[in-house]
């Protein structure tokens, strides 16, 4: 193998550890009747949320995910694996993302081995809705893709144009800090390294209710 090969091959297997590390969402996509009824409308301002996965062994981007405030709030989750059953979920895009759903979104990838980088940014509701529309037309995305497809939508709304093209969700966390108004926060937390284990006890705490 030539030393440019080696290279390539090296850069591909970073890719694959990036995204879509747990096993594959295999429920079936929730129905218009099901995704109408869990719709939530945040009252705060329209916004673009940037949630970026950091190893914290390595510092390496592990994930990418955007958190979308328009007409309704939802998460464009690519290759994610932290599902819940009251959390429809179609073609990667998840609705009704109430407070406690974002809450526990963010705080279910921070543990022992990972934090969270959260960068927020508001923008116009036009702005908002275009992601939204872009984010739901997008389809589930391949495994290692994560940072790759939130890119692609990014770069297509009004004001994200200089927003870089990358496979890597830290090269992505990166560029988007350098757009004006970004506000950024990070999640630390010693949960246990699996996040199932999180996962069931929000399921629990939720059927306690």
């Amino acid at each position: 193998m030539t030393l440019m090969l080696r290279a390539l091959a090296g850069v591909f297997v970073l890719v694959l550890a990036g995204c879509g590390g747990g096993p594959a969402d295999m429920r079936p996509d929730a129905s218009a009747e099901v995704i109408s009824s869990a719709s939530y409308r945040h009252p705060g301002p329209p916004a673009l949320t940037l949630y970026t996965m950091i190893n914290n062994r390595s510092g390496a981007g592990a994930h990418t995910s955007l958190m979308i405030n328009g007409s309704q709030r939802v998460i464009f989750d690519p290759a994610g694996t932290v599902r819940l059953s009251a959390v429809p979920e179609r073609g990667d895009v998840l609705y009704g993302i109430t407070p406690g759903v974002a809450d526990f979104y963010a705080r279910a990838h921070a543990r022992e081995t990972y934090h969270v980088v959260i960068q927020r940014i508001e923008v116009s509701p036009e702005v908002a809705e275009r992601a939204m529309r872009l984010a739901i037309s997008n389809g589930p995305v391949a495994s290692a893709q994560c940072a790759l497809s939130t890119a692609a939508i990014l770069r297509q709304l009004l004001g994200f144009e200089t927003v870089g093209s990358t496979w890597f969700p830290k090269k992505l966390m990166d560029s988007f800090a350098t757009l004006p108004g970004v506000q950024t926060t990070r999640i630390f937390e010693n949960d246990d390294d699996d996040k199932a284990v999180a996962i069931a006890q929000f399921e629990q705490a939720v059927v306690g209710q």
